[in-house]
């Protein structure tokens, strides 16, 4: 657990990269603080299942969390999840199973809390929970509206938004994603995958290299996606402002 006291919220502000976390009220921190448990996100683990009660909730520090939807042996990719977010959010705040698959794409750390721990907090500190909803107000649009990506937009802007979204999600511009990863998760034919990733290349709005994607030209690749990436991208900095516009001065 983290021994956070309360004269010393802003050293623990500036050790903190997720966002939720780090715009808390100082004496929210400090009693959230007193649960959290730094943890270290490996590729491929699996944070939540679907159908399932979850145990933690996560807030991301560093690294990417692939949230899914698994049917027939397939998966099809929701959202992700950086240093903006957390998993398992929508639970304290009305939920009680998970409905996806949460699994780490990229590695990073996370923060983690109890969720019966994290409930008992939000009572006693109901401004949490208030947070909470606003974030998971976001996350639930951007579900939404990778769905109606899926059926409505072209190959080539849902690629562009996915890599603007990763991204963001990610604060970095080197993405450690393969073709098959980007095949699989939009549920696109590695072929055109190939071919749409070649062709931004050729249009330097991207750099391929073996088992990486670095983006070039981030305007342009933004001017590619879809509605979709500025309606989401919207979604989540209205949630920071709001949490942003209740932190309190100094």
């Amino acid at each position: 657990m983290l021994s956070w006291s309360g004269g010393a919220h802003h050293s623990m502000r500036s050790s903190l990269n997720n966002v939720i976390l780090g715009r808390l009220f100082p004496q929210d921190l400090v009693a959230l603080g007193k649960f959290l448990e730094p943890i270290v996100l490996r590729e491929r683990m699996i944070l939540q299942e679907p159908r399932r009660p979850l145990d933690y909730v996560y807030f991301i520090e560093s690294g990417l969390v692939s949230l899914r939807v698994v049917a027939s042996g397939g998966i099809l990719e929701t959202a992700v999840v950086g240093h903006r977010g957390a998993v398992g959010t929508s639970l304290p705040v009305g939920g009680n199973l998970s409905t996806y698959q949460s699994v780490v794409l990229f590695p990073g750390r996370a923060h983690r809390i109890r969720v019966t721990d994290l409930h008992r907090v939000i009572n006693e500190c109901p401004e949490i929970r208030e947070q909470l909803a606003g974030y998971v107000q976001a996350l639930t649009l951007h579900c939404a509206q990778a769905g109606f990506c899926g059926v409505r937009h072209d190959r080539e802007k849902r690629l562009a938004s996915w890599l603007c979204l990763a991204s963001d999600a990610l604060d970095a511009n080197v993405l450690p994603v393969t073709h098959d990863y980007l095949s699989s998760a939009l549920g696109l034919r590695r072929a055109g995958v190939t071919e749409t990733l070649i062709r931004f290349e050729e249009q330097g709005l991207i750099r391929k290299m073996r088992g990486i994607l670095q983006i070039g030209d981030r305007n342009c690749l933004e001017q590619k996606a879809c509605c979709c990436y500025k309606l989401i991208s919207d979604a989540y900095s209205s949630s920071d402002s709001i949490i942003s516009m209740k932190r309190p001065r100094g």
